[in-house]
């Protein structure tokens, strides 16, 4: 199976993808992004609201290393460009989710701010897969 004319081309095809500066620019601020998110709690001053602070860590960590694996995981890129998409979704979405009706400005900012970066980053990710994919199939 290793060696299906089908898999070698989605691996070549992820290669020339993620070669590109776009690929590589997205991976990067995609990074950059889910690590701001990891430390936002310090670095904005809401660490008192302990659960945001936790989803926020876990998930920044998470999203950086997800997006960090997007260049070499050329099987499973698709699927982790969606997980990101999902966590940048709930990046927006969480100081009501998880505060309550606890939540400052700083918070849902940042937040919203962030996931919402978070979130075009993996649609830009997807992106670059389903188009390389449908213009390898037009060919």
């Amino acid at each position: 199976m290793e060696h299906h004319p089908d898999i070698l081309a989605l691996r070549e095809h992820a290669e020339r993808v993620t070669s590109t500066t776009a690929g590589q620019g997205t991976e990067a601020l995609a990074i950059c992004a889910g690590l701001f998110l990891a430390i936002s709690p310090w670095v904005v001053g809401f660490s008192g609201f302990t659960g945001l602070t936790i989803s926020n860590l876990v998930l920044g960590i998470a999203y950086a290393v997800l997006m960090a694996g997007y260049g070499s995981a050329f099987g499973r890129t698709h699927a982790r460009a969606w997980a990101c998409v999902a966590i940048g979704a709930w990046t927006i979405i969480a100081p009501w989710a998880v505060n309550g009706g606890a939540h400052i400005r700083r918070t849902i900012l940042t937040n919203v701010i962030t996931g919402g970066v978070m979130t075009c980053l993996a649609l830009a990710a997807v992106g670059m897969v389903i188009a390389g994919t449908a213009a390898r199939h037009r060919s």
